[in-house]
């Protein structure tokens, strides 16, 4: 068995210094003639979206048909409920403790966004989630079904 935690010798301490040719490598030679790099231009990302969920595209490469039903379903997700995680006063209260999207447990405060089947979830985890698939992660009810029957009940 082998020790994985070498000891230091003058070999692993003659990486921490640069020499002249290292410097050259990298473009820091002291050539006159190099010209100096660009200058810092921001790049505004452009959205990725999910016209189907085993597709993705840049927004400028949807068709109109794409945008439009992107557009409704952002307009289905902000028709969700949303709220902020509260525990309770105890916190033994039998209450979802754990965001099964990104599996990291609910902190109070946090915003959270209620599914019409009752199953909570980070804000930002359930719209991204129900930007690429309109069900929910955990009982995999479709969420725009029973969004639109309470409309019609109303």
């Amino acid at each position: 068995m082998g020790n994985c935690l070498k000891s230091p010798t003058s070999d692993d301490i003659s990486l921490l210094h640069e020499s002249q040719s290292d410097r050259a490598s990298y473009g820091e030679g002291t050539e006159a003639d190099q010209e100096p790099p660009p200058p810092y231009q921001e790049q505004v990302p452009v959205p990725v979206y999910h016209p189907t969920p085993s597709q993705t595209r840049l927004a400028t490469q949807l068709t109109e048909e794409e945008q439009i039903r992107i557009a409704q379903r952002i307009g289905l997700i902000q028709h969700l409920p949303k709220g902020v995680y509260d525990p309770g006063r105890d916190g033994s209260e039998k209450k979802i403790r754990e965001c099964v999207i990104c599996m990291m447990d609910f902190v109070y405060g946090d915003p959270i966004r209620f599914l019409p089947c009752m199953h909570i979830y980070h804000l930002d985890c359930i719209d991204d989630w129900l930007m690429r698939s309109f069900t929910c992660p955990s009982c995999m009810e479709p969420v725009d079904a029973a969004l639109l029957s309470s409309y019609e009940t109303n």
